[in-house]
């Protein structure tokens, strides 16, 4: 498993998009918009930063409304999401997600609980 990108809840995701590329040099390597979000990934070479403004109310926007922008979830790749989550529930982790679920950029994906996880939501993706 290696590291895979960090999401950052945003209230413009183009605006903070645009100000990482000027002062990083990084490319957009993706944008959609998916299940009620504007998503916009930035290609750092060694992993993503994946910016999420909502478009409609959701788990996003709630996120916004209690805690403000900012970094909202740690994603690790993985070739087997479904034996990611299995390996989860034998340390006593509780995912969020019993089966993987389409994600962004057609990926699959699953997400753990972050009580079990130091405070951190930890996405599992399978590209």
């Amino acid at each position: 498993m290696q590291f895979d990108h960090a999401g950052i809840a945003t209230e413009d995701a183009t605006a903070l998009a645009e100000l990482f590329v000027d002062l990083c040099g990084v490319d957009v390597a993706h944008e959609e918009t998916f299940d009620g979000m504007q998503v916009v990934f930035l290609d750092f070479g060694n992993g993503y930063l994946e910016l999420l403004e909502p478009t409609e109310g959701g788990t996003i926007a709630s996120y916004l409304e209690d805690n403000g922008p900012g970094i909202h979830h740690l994603a690790f790749e993985t070739d087997d999401v479904a034996g990611a989550i299995e390996r989860a529930r034998e340390l006593d982790i509780t995912p969020i997600d019993e089966e993987p679920r389409p994600g962004a950029w057609g990926h699959d994906v699953a997400f753990l609980h972050p009580r079990d996880t130091g405070g951190i939501l930890v996405e599992f993706v399978e590209h």
